[in-house]
């Protein structure tokens, strides 16, 4: 039975900026330009302040495990070689939080305030999925 592949997000006119610097392994989020306020995934309004205007900035990457889930149901068959697997939520330095997965750490291991830094995974040419590990306390 041949295998099946993992779902590669689009890249769509509001979240390329966004994988053109995953490609360059930056990790981008958009920042309202009228308070500042930093998001992710992209939104037409601020939430903070309702404002349309923003734009694209690189972030450091660090941050603390904020929450996490163990996914023990197959949801995708992709998946199917990795289940059970934890989708971690992120909380960066810079206060935005960001889902993705916790690599080189079993689901059950993980703990909520754990260091991590962002790397990136190579999906093809066009898509770079950031994806988080540990990183040793400073």
């Amino acid at each position: 039975m041949p295998e099946i592949s993992k779902p590669i997000p689009a890249v769509t006119p509001d979240m390329r900026e966004f994988f053109e610097g995953a490609r360059a392994g930056r990790l981008m989020v958009q920042k309202c330009d009228n308070c500042g306020t930093l998001r992710f995934p992209a939104h037409d309004l601020c939430s903070k302040c309702n404002s349309t205007g923003s734009r694209w900035v690189p972030v450091s990457g660090r941050g603390e495990v904020f929450s996490f889930n163990i996914m023990h149901q197959l949801y995708h068959p992709g998946f199917a070689k990795e289940v059970p697997y934890a989708v971690v939520m992120v909380e960066l330095e810079e206060g935005c939080k960001f889902v993705s997965n916790l690599l080189g750490v079993k689901p059950h291991e993980i703990k909520c305030g754990m260091p991590v830094e962002v790397t990136f995974e190579k999906l093809n040419d066009e898509v770079s999925m950031p994806k988080f590990r540990l990183r040793a306390e400073k």
